[in-house]
């Protein structure tokens, strides 16, 4: 079982340009709802790129933001739990830990891994610092989305516990780097593509990517 903390947040202005965002998160202190949609009260700024069923809750490994603020020190009090707005932030949990497919229970709500996340220029404006989303993307520290399968209630004292494993699926780690490579076997790209767990956003990219491939 894994201690997490949850955070949930409103729509507020980047610094500079103020255009909108749901990145900034607040610790949850006391139960919440969780639905297919994600955490009652949560918000996203831009509905086309961020929320819905497979963007319903991200996790954020809390490991990572040591890497981060070795690599950008002049930010590195800003660099704790909820700055990247994740919903859900645990220690001793990573990418090498959980599979596309995954089932994990917390509260008495049933969450499915199922993409990783793609960072945006959102992250740099909000620590007014170049550089910072295009480091998480080439490390691979990018946390994950879960869908939400069975809707519950979370409470601060809830811990993440596997409920039922995607035996032979990738790590999302494993998934990230097939997918960084230049010119992937088609063969395990297409495997890849037909994990039942995955977002569908993602599977259609593998699918236009393999066509790709496919026609050099």
């Amino acid at each position: 079982m894994i201690p997490v903390a949850v955070f949930t947040g409103g729509i507020k202005p980047l610094p500079a340009s103020g255009r909108p965002t749901g990145m900034f998160k607040t610790r949850v202190p006391g139960p919440i709802a969780l639905t297919e949609e994600g955490f009652v009260g949560d918000q996203q700024a831009d509905r086309r790129v961020h929320g819905g069923p497979d963007k319903a809750v991200h996790l954020y490994p809390a490991r990572h933001y040591a890497s981060l603020a070795s690599s950008f020190p002049e930010i590195a009090a800003a660099l704790v739990p909820g700055a990247l707005g994740e919903n859900l932030s645990a220690a001793d949990i990573d990418e090498r830990d959980v599979r596309i497919g995954d089932i994990w229970k917390l509260g008495s709500a049933l969450l499915q891994v199922c993409q990783p996340r793609t960072p945006c220029w959102k992250i740099d404006e909000r620590f007014s610092c170049e550089g910072v989303a295009a480091a998480i993307a080439k490390s691979h520290i990018t946390g994950w989305y879960l869908r939400v399968k069975q809707p519950g209630t979370v409470s601060p004292a809830d811990a993440f516990e596997l409920f039922q494993a995607a035996s032979g699926a990738p790590t999302l780690h494993e998934a990230m780097l097939l997918w960084a490579q230049h010119r992937p076997e088609i063969a395990e790209l297409e495997a890849l593509a037909r994990l039942p767990g995955m977002a569908d956003g993602w599977r259609d990219k593998i699918n236009q990517r393999l066509a790709w491939l496919k026609g050099l």
